[in-house]
């Protein structure tokens, strides 16, 4: 499936709006726009010389310098990025898209492109929502579509070898083939690729069972300006810090991913998904914390607030009563475990059988569709991420929800949450917010977006749990790890990537 820009996912499945949502918004004050997107004008790429060199890497069919192309490959999907497709903005353009077909090609790009001081973005999925694919100076997208295969799967250790532009649904079906899955589906899955998991440490659905992308990642293969790096030779070592690590999330700030090694598991014979209705958040929390600190874990295991399981549920009455409490979904890949049943049973939950479960799989990749339709119909919807220890995570919740509420006072939003990512030690947060536009919605956003920062900073959570950093969380990032701590991770751009022509102003602030 390939992306169209400024709408999301496959343009053979659009979305409608259901009527109960239209007429929702008009409670909100939303008005649809009068202005209609405009179409975006072209501005003169590379030199003659530089669309040479290029070709003469990966082949002149596969450099793209038409307008089409490289509209296509401008920004990612947040609101607003959308926004600025809709305006035409070009200024994020690339001056050209480069398709590499091999590590080595990538590797021969990097160096070329360092020495005639062109800036590269790496591309798979193109689906950042955090401003990752908009540098700072002009720049060529090398996407790596091409390079699309498992190069390896080793059945005794359990471990297959992924090239990075290998789709999530992609990555499933040669899995699949020999009885194996990954376990990681983002909400993004339909159109993010293995390299863009790695790059920004990925989180999915299953998280509580498969865990987070960067821990299915036993090795990795990069290249740089200056050369290649690979690293993993054993699942576990105490030969110096694990530089996997340091690759893991770096935004392509310091070189590009070309293959990961990951860990794989069999395929499941069956799945089961279920509702359960708590009273409030706080006893839903109370419950998903035992689960994760004490187990036994489901493989999936989410909890939506009081508000946001009250626009999602069309019906009330499936949470029994017709009013109040909040929705936990829980996921098995596997038998049933009666044992996770228990424990939620005597956290005080009451078992919605599985229909709500199942509603919610089912609909789990159609969610981002709607985002299309609302900003037609104008509305400023937007989501945020966040995660802390459980102590903090009451007080953090109120903190960022009455930030959004602040900074949108003149539109006043509908914010909703859930946990979605639990560990021992804590859970992320994910914020939707629904508004009317303003006159400036990217204004507009930008400035709840940064009220919203500051009350993650000050409430002690980290600016984001698996969007990244990118742009938009880029000065936030600085000020949580701390100016001693950025230094380093210059000291690294600077031995990868002298010339500073990988993502110039992802990730890092430039000095």
């Amino acid at each position: 499936m390939q992306l169209t820009p400024g709408r999301w996912g496959d343009p053979a499945h659009p979305v409608d709006l259901p009527s109960a949502a239209r007429d929702a918004l008009q409670h909100l004050g939303v008005r649809r726009p009068a202005a209609e997107p405009v179409a975006p004008a072209d501005r003169p790429g590379l030199t003659e010389a530089q669309l040479s060199f290029l070709g003469e890497v990966v082949g002149t069919e596969h450099v793209a310098s038409d307008l089409d192309s490289r509209w296509s490959h401008t920004r990612g999907y947040s609101t607003t990025d959308l926004l600025r497709f809709r305006a035409g903005d070009t200024s994020d353009l690339p001056d050209a898209v480069v398709y590499p077909a091999s590590h080595d090609e990538v590797q021969e790009l990097l160096t070329g492109c360092a020495a005639a001081g062109l800036a590269v973005v790496p591309y798979s999925g193109g689906t950042s929502v955090v401003g990752g694919l908009a540098p700072s100076r002009r720049f060529v997208t090398l996407d790596l579509r091409r390079l699309d295969q498992m190069v390896e799967l080793d059945e005794v250790s359990r471990t297959a070898t992924l090239q990075a532009g290998v789709r999530g649904p992609a990555a499933e079906a040669l899995l699949a083939e020999r009885g194996y899955t990954l376990g990681h589906f983002p909400q993004s899955y339909e159109g993010a690729s293995i390299g863009g998991y790695a790059a920004a440490r990925s989180s999915g659905q299953s998280s509580a069972g498969y865990g987070r992308f960067d821990q299915m990642v036993v090795g990795l293969t990069l290249a740089t300006p200056r050369g290649t790096i690979e690293l993993g030779r054993a699942p576990m070592s105490a030969a110096g810090p694990d530089l996997r690590q340091l690759v893991l999330g770096s935004e392509g700030a310091f070189g590009i991913i070309t293959s990961v090694v990951v860990r794989i598991r069999p395929r499941p014979t069956e799945r089961h998904f279920e509702g359960w209705r708590f009273e409030n958040f706080d006893a839903g929390l109370a419950a998903v914390r035992r689960l994760a600190q004490d187990g036994p874990l489901p493989t999936v295991l989410r909890l939506s607030d009081e508000v946001e399981t009250a626009v999602n549920l069309a019906d009330p009455d499936v949470l029994g009563g017709g009013s109040g409490g909040v929705l936990a979904i829980v996921g098995f890949d596997g038998p049933y475990n009666q044992a996770t049943a228990d424990v939620l049973t005597a956290a005080g939950g009451k078992n919605l059988g599985a229909d709500p479960g199942e509603t919610w799989r089912v609909g789990r990749y159609r969610a981002p569709y709607l985002r299309d339709p609302l900003l037609d119909e104008g509305a400023l919807v937007e989501t945020l991420e966040t995660a802390a220890f459980w102590s903090r995570i009451p007080a953090l919740k109120t903190a960022v929800t009455e930030a959004l509420v602040g900074a949108l006072g003149a539109t006043p939003p509908l914010v909703l949450c859930h946990i979605s990512h639990v560990y021992e030690t804590g859970a992320s947060l994910y914020f939707t917010v629904i508004c009317a536009q303003s006159d400036d919605p990217i204004e507009q956003w930008r400035t709840a977006k940064r009220a919203a920062n500051q009350a993650i900073a000050d409430a002690g959570g980290t600016i984001s749990h698996h969007h990244g950093v990118g742009t938009d969380h880029r000065d936030a990032y600085a000020t949580e790890i701390g100016h001693l701590a950025v230094e380093s991770l210059r000291a690294v751009k600077q031995a990868l990537d002298p010339d500073n022509v990988m993502n110039p102003g992802i990730l890092l602030p430039e000095s």
